[in-house]
């Protein structure tokens, strides 16, 4: 793919272009449309949007924060190697934010936000023998309706910002995606909220985003030039403990 062919040619000129700009990258980039190491051109992009360069190379900046890309002196932006620790940070933090959402929306079960809640767990259902990618959606708007329901708004645009590498990891995973398993685990976040359960949300949040680790090893074998390890070795994740159960 093109660095211009990421981006639609129908761009709102009403509004924001960098925005624009930058989620479509980041859109392409996360579903491994690019390779890392492949190069993205600002004057291609702004020449194909007909657009000034200063908004692609606002979009780059924000990918770059991202660890998306790297823009290299004299050199040009190209697309980064998923990085194993950041993965890891990333699904620890993502999991210490969420483990108290779920506990916030426990302490006061609302009936409504459980009916919201039970709606998604089936319209998840109906789409696991159909397309991985639909999942996905589906499963961001849970975890997203968790936190907007908890008055936790903030907290879910900050892990929107972290998972970035994990959501790559999760596209690499399409082939072996255990969609009715992580029904299962949205189905008991849910139970344990609405029988006003804390502890036991709590430790249903957090053994369903400790999923990912168990896929890593295989995930990588897979696709081992899509990953930079630290030293050239995989890390041990660190766990926060699951409170009233075992720690993995």
């Amino acid at each position: 793919m093109t660095a211009h062919g990421a981006i639609a040619s129908d761009l709102d000129p009403s509004a924001a272009i960098s925005p624009q700009i930058y989620a479509q990258l980041r859109e392409a980039i996360i579903r491994n449309r690019f390779s890392p190491g492949d190069r993205i051109s600002e004057s291609e992009i702004a020449r194909g949007c007909s657009v000034s360069r200063q908004p692609v190379r606002e979009a780059f900046i924000k990918l770059a924060s991202e660890g998306l890309v790297a823009i290299l002196p004299q050199r040009g932006t190209v697309i980064t190697k998923i990085g194993y620790s950041a993965v890891l940070d990333a699904r620890f933090l993502r999991e210490a934010i969420e483990a108290d959402i779920v506990a916030i929306l426990a302490a006061r079960p609302d009936a409504a936000v459980i009916r919201e809640l039970r709606s998604q767990l089936k319209a998840q259902a109906s789409v696991v023998r159909t397309d991985p990618l639909d999942f996905i959606g589906l499963d961001d708007r849970f975890h997203r309706t968790l936190a907007d329901a908890a008055g936790k708004v903030g907290a879910w645009r900050l892990i929107e910002g972290l998972k970035s590498q994990m959501d790559r990891v999760r596209f690499l995973s399409l082939g072996h995606f255990p969609v009715r398993k992580l029904i299962e685990q949205h189905k008991a976040v849910v139970d344990r909220i609405e029988i006003g359960d804390p502890q036991g949300a709590n430790v249903a949040i957090r053994g369903h985003l400790r999923e990912v680790l168990s896929d890593l090893p295989q995930i990588l074998g897979a696709n081992p030039d899509f990953f930079d390890l630290p030293d050239g070795k995989i890390p041990q994740p660190v766990n926060a403990p699951i409170q009233g159960g075992v720690d993995t």
